[in-house]
């Protein structure tokens, strides 16, 4: 008899190395990815771009027009 292997989640890639996953650590292929990624995220290396101006308090806007 062979144990067949039941998938509760469809098999991917590591989005960190390209790596098949594995069922203990989706979507990542190991404990060193997931912490990688973690890293990325505290360290906010993903971000969304944007092309809003920083704010700037009205009174300091105003002076530098001023000037």
């Amino acid at each position: 008899m062979s144990a067949e292997v039941i998938r509760l989640k469809p098999a991917r890639k590591c989005p960190i190395c390209g790596k098949p996953s594995t069922q203990a650590n989706y979507p990542f292929c190991s404990p060193r990815c997931q912490d990688i990624d973690l890293n990325r995220w505290l360290s906010d290396a993903y971000r969304i771009p944007t092309k809003e101006e920083p704010d700037t308090p009205p009174d300091v806007a105003d002076e530098e027009d001023q000037e």
